[in-house]
């Protein structure tokens, strides 16, 4: 008769297959609830206020943002994924995924001051640290797994992008 006891998990192991979906879905269920939180301050005046801005050369057409936006989105999930299943736990990868929940926080603190504060200068100044977080994410997740960093640029190219159209919005709407 063995003492042995299975149930207990090497913590140097790597997450069983069924673990490791399971924490998929969470972080794609994490990340798409910041997402819905977002769309819903969005909107609130994207279909009235957001129409009568004046825009900055280079606006994408209204439908772009949620095609885009939902792609960034499922990315960022994949790579937090990645990081946690990469380290085997959250006691070791508990920096770079707390850097990834402060940048998701400032992402839907950037919809709630542009969209629901109707804050175009607000919001300007915001996303510079938003864009900061998120490179902040890309070099914390590039220790864990290089193809989580990678899955972060396109993030970064649209913020980066986004904060040109921001501060665009911001000063033609003085």
């Amino acid at each position: 008769m063995s003492t042995e006891d299975n149930s207990v998990r090497d913590p140097a192991a790597p997450p069983s297959a069924l673990t490791s979906l399971l924490y998929l879905f969470a972080f794609l269920a994490a990340v798409f609830l910041a997402a819905a939180a977002g769309g819903a301050v969005t909107a609130t005046s994207v279909g009235d206020w957001y129409q009568l801005l004046d825009k900055p050369p280079l606006t994408p057409e209204p439908w772009v943002f949620p095609v885009v936006w939902n792609f960034l989105y499922f990315l960022m999930a994949i790579a937090a994924w990645l990081v946690w299943r990469t380290s085997g736990s959250f006691d070791r990868s508990g920096l770079p995924l707390a850097i990834f929940g402060c940048q998701l926080s400032l992402n839907l603190t950037w919809s709630i001051l542009f969209f629901g504060l109707k804050s175009p200068t607000l919001a300007s100044v915001e996303v510079i640290f938003l864009d900061i977080a998120i490179a902040g994410t890309i070099a914390s997740f590039a220790r864990y797994s290089r193809l989580s960093a990678v899955l972060l640029l396109p993030y970064l190219a649209w913020a980066l992008f986004a904060t040109y159209l921001t501060i665009g919005i911001a000063v033609l709407n003085q």
